[in-house]
């Protein structure tokens, strides 16, 4: 029976598949099996290139179609490599054996040097990070852009919003509403910057990271410089003393990057539920859309609740992945390769949680009037800015003055306050900058935010 998306056990390739489709060309089987030729043809035509004498017959020709397989320019019946796996029950020779079959008419005795003197996690460790690579170069970074930039603008956008701030859920002296997104913003750039400068390393240096076979066969050869110009020409940077697997060191600071991505947008969700909440934000009703299944009235912070729970998940994956691969024992066992099949799953919750959130910054609206009176009704946090001032002009115990006011237990109006200065025991001129000073007036620098 062929698996439709009802079928599905993961919601990743089930519920959500629309959202991360996408990542199939990357993460899915087909997607190894494509890269793992990709590999294998490319280690071929170096090997002409160097040129190893055994390989000076291999034709212009077929050169040419090995070229392609590199390039993806030709198709893979991947039914048929799957079908050599269930009789050798593995994977890469499988790959092997398909290119063999396809390509010996071509290349005669020459096909033998395809897998020439490698094991399989030269293959593994080179074709899953270029995999992983391209998946974040062409997908997760773009839509991360996407989310930075869209953050940006609203940032921007509400620039000139003063907005009551809540330390430890009690009001607090005032901020801006475009500065608290432009925190988001600033916080992402950090972490994007860093992913950026991850280094892609792959592990290519036969079955225990010494090219055993390779410097039997030809010991004249400098297999090292061989390997780094082979693995740098696939835009990936060899990892020198190697056992049988990549170290996968920058691999698992890849995941705990976007650990800190998400970690960041898990707050940003937050925020925005909360402002939700407090009616700061309203949120656009689509038509037909249903709330509650019980409550009419209700319109649910649905997107970013759904991107909460997906950036989660996503990190719990991502933890594991960055916690178990650096470690194996001796030179290998066999836990990095069950675990590697499951890259892709964090990226696809993460790329789901992204998507959502976007939707859900597309249907929020400033509710203006909420923000201004929540302000209106927090006279109280002014007083810090008047007890500054009578701390700057030594006025005596103006904290402890303030304290007693804003404690008694009855609202502080703007009246309250404007009495309280017009009774101090300072000059006009310090009380006439004291009464400037307004909950929607008291912001500091935060209109003033820089955004790069």
């Amino acid at each position: 029976m062929k698996l439709n998306n009802y079928d599905a056990i993961s919601p990743v390739d089930g519920r959500y598949h629309k959202n991360t489709a996408e990542l199939g060309p990357f993460f899915s089987e087909a997607a190894l099996i494509r890269y793992r030729i990709k590999v294998e043809a490319a280690y071929f035509l170096a090997l002409c290139n160097i040129p190893l004498p055994q390989l000076n017959s291999v034709s212009a020709d077929a050169k040419k179609a090995l070229e392609k397989l590199v390039n993806g320019e030709t198709e893979i019946d991947i039914e048929a490599v799957k079908a050599i796996e269930a009789v050798t029950n593995h994977d890469v020779k499988a790959v092997e054996y398909y290119i063999k079959q396809n390509y010996e008419s071509m290349l005669g005795h020459a096909s033998e040097f395809i897998h020439f003197g490698l094991t399989s996690q030269d293959i593994n460790n080179t074709a899953i990070p270029l995999a992983t690579k391209d998946a974040v170069e062409q997908i997760m970074l773009p839509v991360l852009a996407q989310l930075r930039s869209k953050l940006a603008s609203l940032a921007e956008e509400w620039r000139t919003i003063p907005l009551l701030a809540h330390t430890h859920g009690q009001p607090a002296s005032p901020t801006g509403l475009g500065k608290e997104i432009a925190v988001f913003v600033e916080r992402l750039d950090s972490q994007i910057s860093q992913l950026k400068h991850i280094p892609w390393s792959a592990k290519f240096g036969g079955a225990t990271g010494n090219f055993n076979a390779h410097y039997a066969a030809y010991p004249k050869i400098n297999w090292v410089t061989f390997g780094n110009e082979f693995v740098a020409s696939l835009g990936l940077h060899r990892s020198q003393i190697t056992t049988q697997i990549e170290h996968y060191d920058n691999l698992a600071a890849l995941f705990d990057c976007f650990k800190r991505v998400n970690t960041i947008l898990v707050d940003l969700c937050r925020d925005m539920w909360t402002y939700i909440s407090m009616n700061y934000f309203t949120q656009q009703v689509k038509k037909g859309e249903v709330g509650s299944s019980a409550m009419p009235h209700k319109v649910n912070p649905i997107d970013y609740e759904n991107a909460e729970g997906n950036f989660g998940i996503a990190n719990a994956v991502f933890e594991h992945l960055s916690a178990k691969l650096p470690v194996s024992r001796l030179q290998r066992d066999l836990t990095d390769s069950t675990v590697l099949r499951n890259a892709g799953v964090p990226f696809a919750h993460t790329l789901i949680a992204l998507k959502s959130l976007l939707r859900g910054l597309d249907k929020i609206t400033v509710n203006t009037a909420t923000i201004a009176a929540d302000l209106e009704n927090n006279w109280a946090v002014v007083a810090e800015a008047i007890q500054t001032i009578l701390r700057r002009e030594a006025y005596p115990n103006p904290y402890e003055a303030l304290k007693d006011l804003t404690r008694t237990g009855s609202k502080i109006t703007s009246e309250t306050l404007h009495n309280f200065i017009a009774n101090l025991n300072v000059s006009d001129a310090v009380k006439q900058e004291l009464m400037q000073f307004s909950p929607s007036t008291y912001v500091g620098m935060a209109m003033k935010f820089d955004q790069k």
